[in-house]
């Protein structure tokens, strides 16, 4: 199995990147993983108390349950994938069912901060975008998919998400195999890494 691991900021463009690298691969070939699927569950804290976690700090992602996962698929089963709600803060009962493919996308913003899972990833790529447009981007996918309003996604990009980029995402550049910069439909480089998938899959 091979593995992917795609990091950049929030609201950088990892999805898009995500899509574009999938649409040429057989469906049934390639799987997902999201980090956001992975924050650690906090049932035995109020909904208050679950709102003030710093969600862009290393510590909010269950990083051992994510690698026991990917060591599973590897080792050909199947694993049960939560599901994490961005309205409770929390996981909910649900889970998907994940079977292995020959290769496996995992994305988020901190999967190159955790060098355990660092270490699993067969290529590792992280996707640069202008912080304005970052910014942007979250703001608007934050008030119209997350409930939120305008001063609370201001105010936790300044306090947490603005700091925790800086600390702990955007080093993290260092450790890519590749960089996209996707201020626009970059080609080239997600050619590029077809190219990689497609001869590791022969």
């Amino acid at each position: 199995m091979l593995i992917i691991g795609i990091a950049g900021g929030t609201g950088s463009g990892k999805t898009t990147v995500v899509h574009q690298i999938m649409n040429e691969l057989p469906e049934t070939e390639v799987g997902i993983i999201s980090q956001d699927s992975y924050y650690k569950e906090t049932t035995e804290l109020s909904f208050d108390e679950r709102a003030l976690i710093n969600f862009d700090h290393p510590r909010a992602i269950d990083f051992e349950l994510l690698v026991d996962h990917l060591k599973e698929l590897k080792a050909g089963n199947v694993i049960e994938q939560p599901i994490y709600s961005f309205v409770t803060h929390n996981r909910t009962t649900d889970t998907i069912i994940t079977h292995p493919r020959k290769v496996m996308i995992v994305e988020g913003i901190l999967i190159l901060a955790n060098a355990e899972l660092r270490e699993m990833c067969d290529i590792k790529i992280f996707v640069h975008a202008d912080p304005d447009e970052r910014l942007i981007r979250r703001l608007k996918r934050d008030i119209a998919e997350r409930g939120r309003d305008l001063d609370e996604v201001l105010n936790r990009y300044q306090t947490t998400l603005k700091p925790m980029h800086e600390q702990f995402i955007e080093p993290t550049k260092a450790f890519a195999d590749i960089i996209i910069p996707n201020d626009k439909y970059n080609t080239v480089a997600i050619d590029v890494v077809r190219a990689v998938i497609t001869q590791r899959l022969v």
